[in-house]
């Protein structure tokens, strides 16, 4: 059975936070495509960037993200990135899960990403990094989104409470 709900956007909107507590909620599994990556690689996302590159990275994350829509059966988040492939933009039009996008601004971001070096992308420059990833994937995030949710100002909670009232009125 498909994803009941995946949640895509951008690094530091809280998508492995909301999806833990989406999916305990839910009485449902959760998957976490970064760690699905981590745990196929045998090595840190940080790790497979810096040895690997984001070229052999973006191949993988392809390859679990797809493998994870059509085997997941729970809530399912994606990394930031995952989107741009266009492989992977297919499948998830197909998935009959609830595909929800946590939008945040900038300003909200900064205390929760910190904007240190854990994050591959944002070594140089991080919050203008940050933005220009932002500029080149809202449209993306935006156009296979059901549901966009800003997550700047809200609980965790509320993230959630969200979910759920969509989740039942599509069920």
């Amino acid at each position: 059975m498909p994803p009941k709900v995946i949640l895509f956007g951008p690094m530091g909107a809280g998508k492995s936070t909301v999806g833990a507590l989406l999916s305990e909620k839910l009485n449902c599994d959760f998957a976490d495509t970064d760690k699905l990556i981590e745990a196929d690689q045998g090595k840190s996302i940080n790790e497979i960037f810096v040895e690997d590159g984001e070229s052999h990275f973006r191949l993988v994350e392809e390859s679990v993200v797809i493998d994870a829509l059509l085997e997941s059966d729970g809530v399912l988040s994606l990394g930031g990135g995952a989107i741009l492939s266009e492989a992977t933009q297919s499948a998830l039009r197909e998935s009959n899960g609830l595909r929800v996008f946590l939008d945040i601004s900038l300003a909200a971001v900064a205390p929760r990403v910190g904007f240190n070096t854990e994050r591959p992308l944002l070594l140089v420059n991080p919050r203008q990094k940050w933005q220009e990833l932002m500029v080149a994937r809202r449209p993306i995030y935006e156009a296979l989104s059901d549901l966009k949710i800003d997550v700047s100002d809200l609980k965790i909670e509320e993230i959630v409470d969200q979910i759920i009232q969509a989740v039942k009125i599509d069920s």
